[in-house]
Protein backbone atom coordinates (compact mmCIF):
# COMPACT_ATOMS: atom_id res chain seq x y z
CA UNK A 1 0.00 0.00 0.00
CA UNK A 2 2.85 2.24 0.75
CA UNK A 3 3.49 2.64 -3.00
CA UNK A 4 -0.09 4.03 -3.69
CA UNK A 5 0.61 6.78 -1.00
CA UNK A 6 3.77 8.20 -2.29
CA UNK A 7 2.42 8.45 -5.31
CA UNK A 8 -1.23 9.67 -4.43
CA UNK A 9 -0.45 11.11 -0.83
CA UNK A 10 -1.19 15.10 -0.37
CA UNK A 11 -2.33 14.86 -4.62
CA UNK A 12 -6.03 16.53 -6.12
CA UNK A 13 -6.05 14.55 -9.54
CA UNK A 14 -8.33 13.88 -11.72
CA UNK A 15 -8.84 10.28 -12.60
CA UNK A 16 -7.24 10.23 -16.29
CA UNK A 17 -4.11 11.50 -13.61
CA UNK A 18 -3.75 8.84 -11.60
CA UNK A 19 -2.84 6.54 -14.61
CA UNK A 20 -4.18 3.00 -12.62
CA UNK A 21 -5.68 0.42 -14.02
CA UNK A 22 -9.68 0.26 -13.68
CA UNK A 23 -9.16 -2.48 -11.45
CA UNK A 24 -7.27 -0.52 -9.49
CA UNK A 25 -9.69 2.57 -9.10
CA UNK A 26 -12.14 0.11 -8.00
CA UNK A 27 -10.37 -1.17 -5.66
CA UNK A 28 -8.79 1.78 -3.77
CA UNK A 29 -12.05 3.46 -4.08
CA UNK A 30 -13.84 0.50 -2.96
CA UNK A 31 -10.99 0.74 0.39
CA UNK A 32 -11.76 4.33 0.71
CA UNK A 33 -8.22 5.16 0.00
CA UNK A 34 -9.10 7.59 -3.12
CA UNK A 35 -12.15 9.87 -2.57
CA UNK A 36 -13.64 11.55 -4.89
CA UNK A 37 -14.50 15.74 -4.33
CA UNK A 38 -15.90 18.28 -5.89
CA UNK A 39 -14.02 19.73 -8.86
CA UNK A 40 -15.95 22.88 -9.18
CA UNK A 41 -17.93 24.50 -6.34
CA UNK A 42 -21.50 26.33 -7.86
CA UNK A 43 -23.29 28.10 -5.74
CA UNK A 44 -25.80 30.52 -7.53
CA UNK A 45 -24.34 33.03 -9.20
CA UNK A 46 -20.71 32.42 -7.24
CA UNK A 47 -18.25 29.64 -8.51
CA UNK A 48 -14.94 27.93 -7.16
CA UNK A 49 -12.39 26.05 -8.97
CA UNK A 50 -11.58 23.21 -6.23
CA UNK A 51 -8.23 22.56 -7.95
CA UNK A 52 -6.90 26.60 -8.56
CA UNK A 53 -8.92 28.45 -6.27
CA UNK A 54 -10.30 30.68 -9.03
CA UNK A 55 -13.40 32.55 -8.29
CA UNK A 56 -13.13 34.82 -11.25
CA UNK A 57 -16.76 34.56 -12.83
CA UNK A 58 -15.86 35.18 -16.26
CA UNK A 59 -12.88 32.45 -16.03
CA UNK A 60 -15.48 30.23 -16.14
CA UNK A 61 -17.69 28.17 -19.12
CA UNK A 62 -19.69 25.79 -20.53
CA UNK A 63 -18.66 22.56 -22.19
CA UNK A 64 -20.47 20.08 -23.70
CA UNK A 65 -18.97 16.57 -21.62
CA UNK A 66 -17.83 13.75 -23.79
CA UNK A 67 -18.24 11.35 -21.39
CA UNK A 68 -21.87 12.16 -19.98
CA UNK A 69 -23.24 14.31 -22.82
CA UNK A 70 -24.32 16.49 -21.20
CA UNK A 71 -23.36 20.92 -20.31
CA UNK A 72 -21.06 21.67 -17.25
CA UNK A 73 -19.37 24.32 -15.72
CA UNK A 74 -15.32 24.57 -16.40
CA UNK A 75 -12.63 26.54 -14.99
CA UNK A 76 -10.74 28.45 -17.96
CA UNK A 77 -8.20 29.75 -15.14
CA UNK A 78 -6.49 26.16 -15.18
CA UNK A 79 -7.52 24.65 -18.32
CA UNK A 80 -3.56 24.49 -19.64
CA UNK A 81 -3.42 21.56 -16.45
CA UNK A 82 -6.11 19.85 -18.08
CA UNK A 83 -10.06 20.51 -18.10
CA UNK A 84 -11.80 20.37 -14.59
CA UNK A 85 -15.28 20.26 -15.08
CA UNK A 86 -18.04 19.59 -12.40
CA UNK A 87 -18.99 16.23 -13.52
CA UNK A 88 -15.95 15.12 -12.98
CA UNK A 89 -14.72 14.54 -9.62
CA UNK A 90 -10.78 15.43 -7.88
CA UNK A 91 -9.64 12.58 -6.45
CA UNK A 92 -7.93 12.43 -2.76
CA UNK A 93 -5.72 9.93 -0.99
CA UNK A 94 -7.22 8.94 2.25
CA UNK A 95 -5.38 6.09 3.03
CA UNK A 96 -1.93 6.00 6.08
CA UNK A 97 0.68 8.06 5.27
CA UNK A 98 3.72 7.46 2.66
CA UNK A 99 6.62 6.20 4.52
CA UNK A 100 9.87 7.73 3.23
CA UNK A 101 13.01 5.75 3.09
CA UNK A 102 15.93 6.70 6.18
CA UNK A 103 18.59 8.37 4.99
CA UNK A 104 21.03 8.73 7.44
CA UNK A 105 23.59 11.26 5.79
CA UNK A 106 21.04 12.64 2.46
CA UNK A 107 23.84 15.27 1.49
CA UNK A 108 26.82 14.67 -0.74
CA UNK A 109 28.41 17.93 -1.41
CA UNK A 110 31.77 18.90 -0.47
CA UNK A 111 31.61 22.74 -0.58
CA UNK A 112 32.39 25.32 2.32
CA UNK A 113 30.14 27.80 2.93
CA UNK A 114 31.23 31.52 3.91
CA UNK A 115 30.71 32.85 7.18
CA UNK A 116 27.73 34.92 5.77
CA UNK A 117 26.49 31.77 4.34
CA UNK A 118 27.03 29.91 7.74
CA UNK A 119 24.90 32.13 9.34
CA UNK A 120 21.92 32.15 7.00
CA UNK A 121 22.67 28.35 6.51
CA UNK A 122 21.74 27.82 10.63
CA UNK A 123 18.77 29.85 10.53
CA UNK A 124 17.50 28.06 7.61
CA UNK A 125 17.83 24.85 9.44
CA UNK A 126 16.23 26.27 12.49
CA UNK A 127 13.02 27.36 10.34
CA UNK A 128 12.81 23.70 8.30
CA UNK A 129 12.46 21.97 11.48
CA UNK A 130 10.47 24.00 13.68
CA UNK A 131 6.82 23.65 13.24
CA UNK A 132 4.67 26.22 11.40
CA UNK A 133 7.70 28.83 11.23
CA UNK A 134 7.82 31.39 7.89
CA UNK A 135 11.69 32.80 7.40
CA UNK A 136 12.72 35.72 4.65
CA UNK A 137 15.68 34.59 3.20
CA UNK A 138 17.01 38.14 1.51
CA UNK A 139 20.42 37.37 -0.17
CA UNK A 140 22.17 39.52 -3.59
CA UNK A 141 22.38 37.51 -6.62
CA UNK A 142 24.88 35.32 -6.50
CA UNK A 143 24.78 34.53 -2.68
CA UNK A 144 24.91 31.02 -3.07
CA UNK A 145 21.02 30.58 -1.72
CA UNK A 146 20.90 27.29 -3.39
CA UNK A 147 24.15 25.88 -0.91
CA UNK A 148 22.03 27.36 1.83
CA UNK A 149 19.73 25.17 2.25
CA UNK A 150 21.21 22.11 1.76
CA UNK A 151 21.94 21.28 5.64
CA UNK A 152 18.16 22.29 6.42
CA UNK A 153 16.87 20.00 3.57
CA UNK A 154 19.44 17.60 4.76
CA UNK A 155 17.87 17.31 8.35
CA UNK A 156 14.49 17.43 6.80
CA UNK A 157 14.95 14.49 4.56
CA UNK A 158 16.98 12.44 7.14
CA UNK A 159 13.69 12.92 9.56
CA UNK A 160 11.37 11.14 6.81
CA UNK A 161 9.76 14.37 5.91
CA UNK A 162 9.39 15.75 2.70
CA UNK A 163 10.35 18.87 1.13
CA UNK A 164 8.98 21.13 -1.64
CA UNK A 165 10.72 23.84 -3.51
CA UNK A 166 9.01 25.92 -6.10
CA UNK A 167 9.94 28.51 -8.49
CA UNK A 168 7.78 30.50 -10.98
CA UNK A 169 10.22 29.85 -13.99
CA UNK A 170 10.18 26.59 -15.70
CA UNK A 171 14.03 27.46 -16.62
CA UNK A 172 14.91 27.66 -12.64
CA UNK A 173 13.52 24.04 -12.40
CA UNK A 174 15.63 22.64 -15.32
CA UNK A 175 18.44 24.20 -14.26
CA UNK A 176 18.01 23.38 -10.15
CA UNK A 177 16.70 19.09 -10.76
CA UNK A 178 20.87 18.15 -11.42
CA UNK A 179 22.52 20.56 -8.59
CA UNK A 180 19.84 18.93 -5.91
CA UNK A 181 21.00 15.45 -7.30
CA UNK A 182 24.09 15.13 -7.25
CA UNK A 183 23.62 16.94 -3.72
CA UNK A 184 21.27 14.66 -2.49
CA UNK A 185 21.94 10.93 -4.69
CA UNK A 186 19.91 8.92 -2.07
CA UNK A 187 16.92 10.50 -2.18
CA UNK A 188 14.12 10.58 -4.86
CA UNK A 189 13.60 14.20 -6.38
CA UNK A 190 11.33 14.71 -9.37
CA UNK A 191 10.96 18.29 -11.50
CA UNK A 192 7.64 19.50 -12.50
CA UNK A 193 6.89 22.08 -15.25
CA UNK A 194 4.56 22.39 -18.01
CA UNK A 195 6.20 19.62 -20.58
CA UNK A 196 8.16 17.88 -18.28
CA UNK A 197 6.75 14.71 -18.71
CA UNK A 198 7.16 13.67 -14.85
CA UNK A 199 3.93 15.21 -13.90
CA UNK A 200 2.51 11.86 -12.55
CA UNK A 201 5.18 11.45 -10.54
CA UNK A 202 5.99 11.86 -6.59
CA UNK A 203 9.11 11.88 -4.71
CA UNK A 204 10.08 13.00 -1.26
CA UNK A 205 11.75 15.99 -2.81
CA UNK A 206 9.68 18.19 -5.40
CA UNK A 207 11.10 20.79 -7.77
CA UNK A 208 8.18 22.42 -9.64
CA UNK A 209 6.87 25.43 -11.03
CA UNK A 210 4.20 27.20 -8.81
CA UNK A 211 1.72 26.17 -10.98
CA UNK A 212 2.01 22.71 -10.43
CA UNK A 213 1.32 23.06 -7.15
CA UNK A 214 -2.75 23.28 -7.79
CA UNK A 215 -2.27 19.62 -7.95
CA UNK A 216 -1.18 19.35 -4.50
CA UNK A 217 -3.04 19.63 -1.00
CA UNK A 218 -1.30 18.99 2.69
CA UNK A 219 1.22 17.32 0.61
CA UNK A 220 4.45 18.53 2.36
CA UNK A 221 6.55 19.42 5.85
CA UNK A 222 8.82 22.08 4.08
CA UNK A 223 7.42 24.97 1.28
CA UNK A 224 10.48 26.63 -0.26
CA UNK A 225 9.64 29.36 -2.65
CA UNK A 226 11.92 30.83 -4.49
CA UNK A 227 12.20 33.80 -6.51
CA UNK A 228 8.96 34.79 -4.33
CA UNK A 229 8.96 38.44 -6.00
CA UNK A 230 8.74 37.10 -9.88
CA UNK A 231 6.17 37.35 -12.25
CA UNK A 232 3.53 35.46 -12.03
CA UNK A 233 3.94 34.40 -8.47
CA UNK A 234 3.71 37.74 -6.71
CA UNK A 235 0.93 39.00 -8.90
CA UNK A 236 -1.04 36.15 -8.90
CA UNK A 237 -3.22 35.14 -5.36
CA UNK A 238 -4.48 31.74 -7.26
CA UNK A 239 -0.41 31.10 -6.83
CA UNK A 240 -0.33 31.84 -3.43
CA UNK A 241 -3.81 29.82 -2.74
CA UNK A 242 -1.99 26.87 -4.12
CA UNK A 243 1.33 27.48 -2.29
CA UNK A 244 -0.39 27.86 1.80
CA UNK A 245 -2.55 24.82 0.61
CA UNK A 246 -0.03 22.22 -0.34
CA UNK A 247 2.03 22.47 2.62
CA UNK A 248 0.89 20.96 5.56
CA UNK A 249 -0.82 22.73 8.39
CA UNK A 250 2.41 21.92 10.62
CA UNK A 251 4.96 22.91 7.91
CA UNK A 252 7.79 25.47 7.63
CA UNK A 253 7.52 28.28 4.85
CA UNK A 254 10.74 29.63 3.55
CA UNK A 255 10.96 32.66 0.90
CA UNK A 256 13.99 32.96 -1.05
CA UNK A 257 14.67 36.24 -3.14
CA UNK A 258 17.03 39.05 -3.93
CA UNK A 259 14.56 41.81 -4.29
CA UNK A 260 11.98 41.46 -1.63
CA UNK A 261 8.83 43.43 -2.73
CA UNK A 262 7.51 45.89 -0.43
CA UNK A 263 4.29 43.83 0.23
CA UNK A 264 6.59 41.18 1.42
CA UNK A 265 8.28 43.37 3.41
CA UNK A 266 5.33 44.50 5.14
CA UNK A 267 4.47 40.69 6.74
CA UNK A 268 7.09 41.56 8.86
CA UNK A 269 8.66 38.17 8.23
CA UNK A 270 11.74 36.71 9.85
CA UNK A 271 14.60 37.82 8.09
CA UNK A 272 17.99 36.74 7.01
CA UNK A 273 19.92 38.82 4.96
CA UNK A 274 23.18 37.93 3.49
CA UNK A 275 24.08 41.14 1.41
CA UNK A 276 27.75 39.48 -0.23
CA UNK A 277 28.22 37.02 -3.04
CA UNK A 278 29.65 33.84 -1.96
CA UNK A 279 33.39 34.73 -3.71
CA UNK A 280 33.33 37.71 -1.98
CA UNK A 281 33.30 40.28 -5.21
CA UNK A 282 30.98 43.54 -5.33
CA UNK A 283 27.94 43.04 -7.62
CA UNK A 284 28.73 44.39 -10.75
CA UNK A 285 27.25 48.07 -10.85
CA UNK A 286 25.44 49.14 -13.66
CA UNK A 287 26.86 51.48 -16.42
CA UNK A 288 23.61 53.95 -17.50
CA UNK A 289 23.60 54.88 -21.12
CA UNK A 290 21.07 57.81 -22.65
CA UNK A 291 20.88 58.01 -26.29
CA UNK A 292 18.17 60.61 -27.85
CA UNK A 293 16.66 57.74 -30.59
CA UNK A 294 13.99 54.97 -29.96
CA UNK A 295 15.86 51.61 -29.87
CA UNK A 296 13.83 49.81 -32.23
CA UNK A 297 15.21 46.25 -34.39
CA UNK A 298 18.70 47.60 -34.59
CA UNK A 299 21.35 48.15 -31.63
CA UNK A 300 21.74 52.12 -31.11
CA UNK A 301 25.46 53.11 -32.29
CA UNK A 302 26.47 53.44 -28.78
CA UNK A 303 25.98 50.16 -28.09
CA UNK A 304 28.81 49.02 -31.15
CA UNK A 305 30.44 51.03 -29.57
CA UNK A 306 30.95 49.79 -26.01
CA UNK A 307 30.99 46.38 -27.54
CA UNK A 308 34.42 47.33 -29.43
CA UNK A 309 35.51 48.43 -25.93
CA UNK A 310 34.50 45.52 -23.70
CA UNK A 311 37.17 44.45 -21.19
CA UNK A 312 37.42 40.92 -21.73
CA UNK A 313 36.80 40.04 -25.29
CA UNK A 314 36.24 36.26 -24.04
CA UNK A 315 33.09 36.29 -22.30
CA UNK A 316 29.93 35.60 -23.90
CA UNK A 317 27.04 38.34 -24.05
CA UNK A 318 23.48 38.35 -22.63
CA UNK A 319 21.17 41.01 -24.29
CA UNK A 320 17.93 41.92 -22.70
CA UNK A 321 14.79 43.51 -24.58
CA UNK A 322 11.81 44.44 -23.57
CA UNK A 323 9.59 42.43 -26.68
CA UNK A 324 9.76 39.15 -28.41
CA UNK A 325 10.03 41.00 -31.99
CA UNK A 326 12.85 42.81 -30.83
CA UNK A 327 14.80 39.76 -30.02
CA UNK A 328 14.19 38.27 -33.12
CA UNK A 329 15.05 40.85 -35.28
CA UNK A 330 17.80 42.13 -32.45
CA UNK A 331 19.28 38.73 -33.13
CA UNK A 332 19.22 38.88 -37.01
CA UNK A 333 21.04 42.28 -37.28
CA UNK A 334 23.99 41.16 -34.67
CA UNK A 335 24.41 37.85 -36.43
CA UNK A 336 24.76 40.13 -39.47
CA UNK A 337 27.55 42.29 -38.25
CA UNK A 338 29.39 40.43 -35.92
CA UNK A 339 29.77 37.25 -38.87
CA UNK A 340 32.33 35.80 -36.55
CA UNK A 341 30.31 35.52 -33.66
CA UNK A 342 27.05 32.69 -33.06
CA UNK A 343 23.93 34.41 -31.95
CA UNK A 344 20.70 33.76 -31.31
CA UNK A 345 17.55 34.69 -29.59
CA UNK A 346 15.51 32.90 -26.91
CA UNK A 347 12.42 34.18 -25.70
CA UNK A 348 9.22 31.75 -23.83
CA UNK A 349 7.75 31.37 -27.09
CA UNK A 350 10.47 29.99 -28.71
CA UNK A 351 9.82 26.10 -29.15
CA UNK A 352 13.89 25.58 -28.78
CA UNK A 353 14.08 27.74 -25.78
CA UNK A 354 15.75 24.79 -23.69
CA UNK A 355 17.88 23.53 -26.28
CA UNK A 356 19.84 27.35 -27.02
CA UNK A 357 19.83 28.02 -23.05
CA UNK A 358 21.90 24.91 -23.07
CA UNK A 359 24.11 25.47 -26.02
CA UNK A 360 24.74 29.07 -24.43
CA UNK A 361 25.83 26.99 -21.36
CA UNK A 362 27.68 24.88 -23.23
CA UNK A 363 29.77 27.47 -25.40
CA UNK A 364 28.36 26.81 -28.79
CA UNK A 365 26.69 30.37 -28.59
CA UNK A 366 28.23 33.42 -27.90
CA UNK A 367 26.12 35.99 -27.88
CA UNK A 368 22.28 35.43 -26.42
CA UNK A 369 19.50 37.57 -27.30
CA UNK A 370 16.89 37.01 -24.92
CA UNK A 371 13.57 38.52 -23.04
CA UNK A 372 12.91 38.24 -19.40
CA UNK A 373 12.89 35.18 -19.17
CA UNK A 374 16.32 34.86 -18.23
CA UNK A 375 16.15 37.73 -15.63
CA UNK A 376 16.87 35.49 -12.51
CA UNK A 377 17.70 32.08 -11.56
CA UNK A 378 20.06 30.90 -14.28
CA UNK A 379 23.63 30.91 -13.67
CA UNK A 380 25.82 31.77 -16.29
CA UNK A 381 30.32 31.93 -15.28
CA UNK A 382 30.96 34.25 -17.67
CA UNK A 383 29.25 37.02 -18.74
CA UNK A 384 28.41 40.53 -20.54
CA UNK A 385 25.09 41.80 -19.98
CA UNK A 386 23.45 44.93 -21.62
CA UNK A 387 19.77 45.71 -21.58
CA UNK A 388 18.34 47.75 -25.06
CA UNK A 389 15.43 50.03 -23.98
CA UNK A 390 15.92 49.68 -20.21
CA UNK A 391 13.58 52.23 -19.99
CA UNK A 392 10.52 49.73 -21.15
CA UNK A 393 7.90 49.18 -18.40
CA UNK A 394 8.56 45.51 -18.43
CA UNK A 395 12.02 46.17 -16.41
CA UNK A 396 10.95 47.28 -13.10
CA UNK A 397 13.97 47.65 -10.01
CA UNK A 398 13.49 43.89 -9.20
CA UNK A 399 13.84 42.74 -13.30
CA UNK A 400 17.13 45.26 -13.44
CA UNK A 401 18.46 43.72 -10.04
CA UNK A 402 18.15 40.70 -11.17
CA UNK A 403 18.96 41.07 -14.71
CA UNK A 404 22.64 42.73 -13.42
CA UNK A 405 23.40 39.78 -10.72
CA UNK A 406 23.55 37.75 -14.17
CA UNK A 407 27.56 38.95 -14.77
CA UNK A 408 29.99 38.62 -12.24
CA UNK A 409 28.92 34.82 -10.65
CA UNK A 410 32.26 32.94 -10.82
CA UNK A 411 35.01 33.64 -8.87
CA UNK A 412 37.34 33.03 -11.94
CA UNK A 413 35.62 35.98 -13.63
CA UNK A 414 33.88 37.98 -10.59
CA UNK A 415 33.55 41.67 -13.05
CA UNK A 416 31.25 41.17 -15.37
CA UNK A 417 29.94 44.46 -17.30
CA UNK A 418 26.48 45.33 -17.01
CA UNK A 419 25.03 48.28 -19.29
CA UNK A 420 21.47 49.82 -19.28
CA UNK A 421 21.07 51.54 -22.23
CA UNK A 422 17.85 53.57 -22.73
CA UNK A 423 16.33 56.61 -24.06
CA UNK A 424 14.72 58.32 -20.73
CA UNK A 425 15.60 57.34 -17.23
CA UNK A 426 12.93 56.06 -15.07
CA UNK A 427 13.01 55.14 -11.42
CA UNK A 428 13.06 51.52 -12.26
CA UNK A 429 16.57 52.09 -13.76
CA UNK A 430 17.83 54.85 -11.02
CA UNK A 431 16.21 52.46 -8.02
CA UNK A 432 18.23 49.62 -9.26
CA UNK A 433 21.27 51.22 -9.53
CA UNK A 434 20.86 52.29 -5.87
CA UNK A 435 20.14 49.09 -4.80
CA UNK A 436 22.99 47.44 -5.92
CA UNK A 437 25.15 50.00 -4.47
CA UNK A 438 23.83 49.93 -1.43
CA UNK A 439 24.05 46.16 -1.03
CA UNK A 440 27.70 46.90 -1.91
CA UNK A 441 27.77 49.15 0.96
CA UNK A 442 26.68 46.84 3.56
CA UNK A 443 28.70 43.98 2.61
CA UNK A 444 31.36 46.75 2.98
CA UNK A 445 32.62 46.46 -0.71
Amino acid sequence: MNKYAKRFSGRLLLKEELQLTEPEFAWLCAARKLIPRPSLVIKGLTSQCQRCGNKTKHLFGMFNCVRCQKMHHYCRYCIQMGRVMSCQPLYQWQGEAPCWPKIQEPLHWSGQLTVWQQAAAKRIEQAMTAEKEQLLVHAVCGAGKTEMLFNGIAKVLADQRRVCLATPRADVVRELVPRFQAAFPKTTIVGLYGGSGANHRTAQMTLTTTHQLFRYQQAFDVMIIDEVDAFPYHADPNLSYATNRALKQSGSLVYLTATPRPALLKKKIPTVFVPIRFHGHPLPVPTVVTIWQQISHRPPDVFWKWYKKRTSKARQLLIFTPTISQADQLAKVVAEQLKDKRVAAVHASDPDRIEKVQQFRDHQLDILVTTTILERGVTFPAVDVVVLNADHRVFDQAALVQIAGRAGRSPKDPTGQVVFIHNGLTHAIKQAVSAIRTMNKRAGL
